[in-house]
């Protein structure tokens, strides 16, 4: 028998055994409120093993965590990056599995005892132990989010998680890649005990009394989980090993995940989803240095869907909020929609009912006039026309505070314009949120020309608090995301009226990544509002932002999209099917009666080269139009890198996460063929003729990104 100390401390992990001969690993990462697995770590953590194994006195391992958040949050991304593109992965995950392993030989019972965060190899951690207690605290949330960074779980996630709950289960939990709480955790069989806190080591030692765990066989896959579309993808390969790794010894299943995670590491598109994640880090942390005091009171004027979207959240993030609009059935409607947000937030369990309930009681709404001196911020939320808002904008700048920032929440009009309607236009930002409010987490922050270094960090401070990510663009018409995202929607309009079915230009672009196609995106906008920020647009830069006459058609016929119950397709609750309407009209539009059945297509269309493009050349030509702008976006400064204009679109947008953002995907594309593709599509259509920004890197080598 080897005698250990009963205290041996190391800089990453603590390791202290009791009098009752149970030994207690404690991951404690100095001065960092996460515990992750680095090289480092996973080295330090192989020591405790190895002194582990060769006491024979020990009656029990407990794992745990002396973070107040954070059990375990997973490897280090940053090694995980920079491992993909050097090649170097294979021997840390490798490494990793032959620890995890040797915990889970231990001739003595082991239990994770889990509270906060338990991520990734976090959990996976835990699931080489015999048994798992979680603490109830709602800081713990457990699971296996891999696939969502184009990963699998690798450290054993995907061989011992089916073992545990069955391969169906298992597919579920980690092809959806969320993170459960504790109770969510133990209904799925994830854990097995929650208790109160400080009642967790307690439980964890009464848990080593139940011994080893028995082996259990992988339960078969009934075939539940649909097979993801890209056989090459991070969730098709983790289906694969969960459901062939079940049939193989678990040796040979830990070697499958091993060869699956080395392949994704050196994907383009995987290296794209975890820079992304750095990215999200950024833009929640920010740069600034100024410490603003928190924001407890605001206004939003304006009660329509915007409006009542930014009040129900502003109160559900603890801010007291004045809802004012002059017009009594807007607010009363209104208020309905912050109900069923609310009343959707309890369902989908984001909020439980006492926390919704204090959220409906911070909004005070009125249609008189209401004191506004004292709050800190008065967002207009208005309709899209630059009269309305400026005279809103003139009474404001009387009713508000010497220190009140007053912000607008337009799509598209010019900010520094409505400032020039103020006494302050140092104090007027732009705070444009996105659509629905409560699910999209951008807000672009446009400063004007006279806005304020003060302002405009006050403005991020304050959309950092309310759990939104702020991009700061220049105030131009259309600011970033509508600005590149137009041309690409209008031009999917134009392909429609030229003789492409409104299913295959939309498939196309899903198959390519977008979450839908571009003609679902203008029916969700609605098509009445996509004409009105086309028509702004088309002021500032020209024809490649006007509103193709099939819009027009659809609004005339009030067919305004989803809103309306048709658009471009017909809806019936969540049910989208083809709308035969706009179809009928662009057949009698090139000459084709009008009771015309089937896909025949007039000789005169077929001269049109269009009509001929396969689905990729189709997404293509879509793209080049957003990469344009984007490039444009950074040329003239309307955002201050790269990333902003890649990140802005991601968040936006939702632009293809893998693609890592339009100058991301340009840049892998190789900029020198996109810039000849394009010159070949402008012969006929200069709308695409490639910016400056764009010529010069295709003609020096250079790039947007140093790496």
């Amino acid at each position: 028998m080897n005698e250990m100390p009963s205290v041996a401390s190391r800089s990453l992990i603590q390791r202290e055994i009791g009098d009752d001969r149970v030994c207690i690993l404690t991951f404690d990462r100095p001065e960092s409120g996460a515990n992750i697995f680095d090289a480092a770590t996973m080295r330090e953590l192989s020591e405790h093993v190895e002194a582990i194994e060769s006491d024979n006195s020990l009656r029990g391992l407990i794992i745990t965590s002396a973070k107040k958040s954070i059990f375990i949050a997973g490897a280090d991304l940053k090694t995980l990056l920079k491992q993909a593109q050097t090649g170097e992965m294979r021997e840390f995950i490798a490494e990793g599995q032959r620890v995890f392993n040797r915990i889970a030989a231990l001739k003595i019972p082991t239990v994770a005892a889990i509270h906060g965060a338990c991520a990734g190899g976090g959990y996976e951690i835990t699931l080489a132990c015999d048994w798992r207690v979680a603490s109830d605290d709602p800081a713990t949330r457990i699971g296996l989010p891999e696939t969502t960074l184009g990963l699998i779980p690798a450290w054993g996630g995907s061989t011992r998680l089916p073992r545990l709950i069955g391969e169906d289960n298992a597919a579920d939990v980690i092809l959806k890649g969320k993170l459960y709480s504790a109770a969510e955790a133990l209904q799925l069989g994830l854990v097995d005990e929650v208790v109160p806190k400080e009642k967790l080591l307690d439980a964890a030692r009464k848990k080593l009394g139940s011994g080893k765990r028995e082996l259990a066989k992988s339960l078969p896959s009934k075939g539940k989980t649909p097979v993801p579309s890209d056989p090459k993808s991070a969730r098709a390969r983790a289906l694969g090993v969960i459901t062939t790794g079940g049939a193989n010894p678990i040796d040979e299943s830990l070697r499958l995940e091993l060869e699956a995670i080395v392949d994704l590491g050196k994907t383009e598109s995987t290296q794209n989803l975890i820079r992304n994640f750095f990215l999200a880090e950024k833009y929640k942390k920010g740069t600034s240095k100024i410490q603003f005091p928190r924001v407890a009171h605001a206004a939003v004027i304006g009660a329509g869907v915007m409006g009542s979207g930014i009040a129900q959240w502003l109160s559900s993030r603890g801010v007291t909020v004045i809802l004012r609009d002059v017009n009594r059935e807007l607010l009363d409607r209104g208020l309905a929609n912050i109900e069923k947000i609310y009343l959707d937030a309890v369902k989908r369990g984001l909020l439980g009912e006492d926390k919704a309930k204090q959220g409906r009681a911070r909004i005070v709404a009125s249609t008189a006039p209401m004191e506004l001196r004292d709050v800190q911020f008065i967002i207009e939320a208005a309709s899209e026309k630059i009269d309305t808002k400026k005279e809103i904008f003139r009474e404001l700048s009387m009713q508000a505070g010497p220190k009140t920032v007053v912000a607008t929440n337009t799509s598209a009009l010019p900010v520094s314009e409505l400032a020039d309607c103020t006494v302050s236009p140092d104090r007027v930002v732009g705070l444009h949120f996105f659509n629905p409010v409560s699910r999209m987490k951008l807000v672009e922050v446009v400063v004007g020309t006279e806005t304020s270094e003060a302002t405009k960090e006050q403005a991020l401070a304050f959309v950092r608090q309310i759990g939104k990510l702020p991009i700061v663009v220049r105030d131009s018409p259309g600011f970033l995301v509508n600005r590149v995202l137009f041309p690409y929607l209008l031009d999917a309009a134009e392909l429609f009226e030229a003789g492409i079915d409104a299913e295959k230009i939309d498939s196309a672009l899903t198959k390519w990544g977008m979450p839908m196609g571009p003609l679902r995106l203008i029916d969700e906008i609605g098509v009445d509002i996509t004409i009105d920020i086309a028509a702004t647009l088309e002021k500032a830069y020209g024809k490649r932002d006007q509103a193709a006459s099939v819009l027009h058609w659809l609004r005339d016929g009030k067919m305004l999209g989803r809103k309306a119950g048709s658009g471009f397709f017909q809806y019936e609750g969540k049910i989208q099917t083809a709308n035969d309407l706009p179809e009928r009209w662009r057949r009698g539009l090139h000459g084709e009666p009008e009771g015309a059945e089937g896909p025949n297509i007039p000789p005169q269309m077929h001269r049109d080269p269009r009509l001929q493009l396969k689905e990729s050349d189709l997404a293509n030509r879509l793209i080049f139009l957003a990469v344009n702008e984007a490039a444009r976006c950074v040329e003239e400064k309307v955002v201050e890198s790269p990333e902003d204009a890649d990140y802005g679109m991601i968040l936006g947008t939702g632009f293809a996460p893998h693609r890592g953002g339009p100058l991301r995907f340009a840049e892998h594309f190789g900029l020198k063929k996109l810039v000849d593709e394009m010159n070949r599509l402008a012969q006929s259509e200069e709308k695409f003729l490639p910016c400056e920004i764009l010529k010069k890197h295709a003609r020096d080598g250079t790039k947007f990104y140093e790496s």
